[in-house]
């Protein structure tokens, strides 16, 4: 087992780039072409010439455009900024630029042999899918549920919908019926895809049982999986084979650039979700991004172990077929041997992660004797991670950097995150994300060297409307002025800059968590928990391990006064609770009984103080 020396804090870099590292990146070849001298004064143009810097990114992506826009940026509403304004696209048609016999998808088979979907097949399925939809009825406008593993077949899918003009409702098959089946209601589903279940790891899960439970009376169409199983389907309900016509000519629809193509889903305060619409302009930010943070290349080959559920499959799909390169994808779970020699055998380039993968191949040495020496980048997302870790992963490949990136899916990428031509200190950014600026506000609202992130658009990529909740009053109710006089748009982390341009994540100001990955509001927890038997109020917080890493889930729980359980009887009461209410991924780390909760004047419950109490 590997000595953990998670306490030991590193803050000299322990990767720096090469002069050929720095002489193949994407950001010196945009530097050359501007005449810029380096990566800061790059970041510092994109800044100040922001429609300057989108244009460049629709050159260099060869975004294509049915018609060219009147208006390139619309700052009418600064709070609610228009890009390409009177253009006529669809994103679809810029998603197949490789040459045909490229592998667009690179797939494992769950058994060790590997598969290719070059970009023609790729685009063949998906324009079959799109075509089928068509005639199905599914209208431009209309919402499409995917419900469904991140497979080649799923991507397709995905592709599909927005071909047809429709929006993908991306959903996490992790979830339970109750939180599909409101998603499904925030979007107005009028259809969803799924298959018949799941391999993870050695289970195998039903997966159309537990759709049919959330969708009511929205019709499904089925994909049955190797397992032989295919279910007796509902009448109002298709087999994939039989829904799926022969019509392989692409013609995607063309669309406002605004029009929606995917309502993902985003964790606040209160227990619903927020449903966030990105649009045909979201999947530049995703691309842009990949192209000079992550330097993804044509021919290069990206692997994320996600779910179309989280934003960062959406982001994989568009990272990769926009830059004209490979995305790897693994069926099962990431945290075996067999995905460490998937990883080799596929020849990845740039691997993303979240940190508790690292964590868990860490401690169980499955990557002992795997050759990763194809990869270039490792890029982590999606928790806070442990210094140990990353230190350990870069070396993992023979000396990698990690691309740490911090964003959300109301940006459509990241806000903070690093570039391979600047040096790597292991869970720490090095920059803003090119395009976008912040600033670090305290209390007070001063700015300060810790403090809450507030983002200075305008920026493709942020969203502008929320399906369900008033989008002004979320992210700029009461925020302050720019310096340039434009309204600073409130994100909810917490920052700290360090020496150098460096910076760490300290932090959510608000009351929302990342478990395993996943982004979840404290709200949504305790409306699960306070309506088990002799629960009178829970409050949920989340903590970093001492040295950082993966948060840990902390419930404190005020029992009825009849009920006398311990915190050790109360815990895998609220396990299964959380386990098949809302998500299985969702651990409970710990218990703390307690007689009240402290609230500010207005009756809100003050989870600094809480987390206070469990951090040393």
């Amino acid at each position: 087992m590997t000595a953990d020396n998670s306490s030991i804090p590193i803050t000299e870099p322990a990767w720096r780039p090469t002069s050929d590292t720095v002489d193949r990146a994407n950001i010196t070849a945009a530097c050359r072409d501007l005449g810029l001298p380096d990566y800061p004064a790059f970041h510092q143009w994109s800044i100040q010439n922001r429609q300057a810097y989108w244009e460049l990114v629709i050159h260099r992506l060869g975004i294509q455009l049915r018609k060219s826009a009147d208006t390139f940026l619309d700052l009418a509403h600064p709070t609610r900024p228009r890009w390409l304004v009177g253009a006529q696209m669809n994103i679809i048609e810029s998603c197949f630029q490789a040459g045909p016999d490229a592998p667009a998808i690179i797939e494992s088979d769950g058994a060790g042999a590997l598969r290719a979907v070059t970009y023609a097949e790729l685009k063949q399925l998906t324009a079959r899918v799109a075509n089928s939809l068509v005639r199905q009825g599914i209208l431009p406008g209309d919402a499409v549920g995917v419900i469904m593993p991140m497979t080649a077949r799923s991507v397709a899918i995905y592709l599909g919908v927005i071909a047809a003009g429709a929006a993908v409702v991306s959903i996490a098959d992790s979830f339970a019926p109750e939180e599909i089946a409101t998603r499904l209601r925030l979007a107005s589903a009028k259809l969803v895809f799924t298959q018949d279940s799941i391999q993870w790891g050695a289970k195998r899960l039903p997966l159309y049982e537990k759709i049919t439970a959330a969708a009511a009376t929205t019709p499904i169409i089925v994909f049955a999986s190797d397992s032989g199983l295919m279910p007796a389907l509902r009448n109002i309900d298709s087999n994939f084979a039989d829904f799926l016509g022969a019509d392989d000519r692409l013609q995607p629809i063309p669309r406002a650039p605004h029009d929606p193509i995917n309502i993902l889903f985003s964790s606040g305060t209160t227990g619903e979700p927020k449903a966030i619409p990105w649009d045909h302009t979201t999947p530049l930010k995703c691309a842009a991004d990949a192209h000079f943070h992550q330097d993804i290349h044509p021919g290069d080959i990206a692997c994320w172990p996600t779910n179309l559920g989280w934003m960062m499959g959406p982001w994989l799909i568009f990272a990769a077929l926009l830059n004209r390169a490979s995305m790897a994808l693994y069926p099962s779970a990431p945290t075996s041997t067999g995905f460490g020699q998937f990883v080799r055998d596929a020849r990845v380039t740039m691997l993303g992660l979240v940190p508790s993968l690292v964590r868990a191949w860490r401690q169980t040495e499955c990557l002992a004797g795997i050759d990763w020496a194809h990869i270039r980048a490792f890029s982590s997302s999606g928790e806070c991670s442990n210094p140990a870790d990353m230190l350990w992963l870069m070396n993992v490949a023979g000396g990698r950097p990690v691309i740490e990136y911090c964003g959300g899916t109301e940006i459509g990428g990241g806000y903070v995150t690093g570039t391979v031509v600047q040096p790597c200190i292991p869970s720490t950014f090095t920059t803003p994300a090119l395009g976008l600026d912040f600033v670090l506000l305290d209390d007070a609202g001063y700015r300060a060297e810790k403090g809450e992130v507030f983002i200075e658009g305008p920026s493709i990529g942020l969203s502008t409307r929320l399906l369900n909740r008033d989008h002004d009053a979320v992210y700029f109710n009461s925020t302050p002025m720019s310096e340039g006089g434009a309204p600073l748009r409130r994100h909810g982390d917490e920052l700290e800059a360090l020496p150098g341009g460096y910076y760490r994540v300290a932090g959510r100001s608000d009351d929302t968590m990342n478990l395993g990955g996943i982004k979840v509001g404290c709200a949504e927890i305790e409306r699960v928990l306070n309506i088990l038997p002799g629960v009178s109020e829970t409050a949920a917080v989340a903590v970093p391990p001492p040295g950082g890493g993966p948060s840990r889930l902390v419930i404190f729980l005020i029992p009825r006064q009849d009920v006398r359980h311990t915190p050790a009887e109360w815990k895998p009461i609220l396990q299964q609770s959380l386990r098949t209410q809302l998500n299985p991924l969702f651990q409970v780390y710990e218990v703390c009984l307690t007689d009240s909760l402290p609230r500010t004047t207005s009756n809100k419950v003050m989870r600094r103080e809480l987390r206070a109490k469990l951090t040393p």
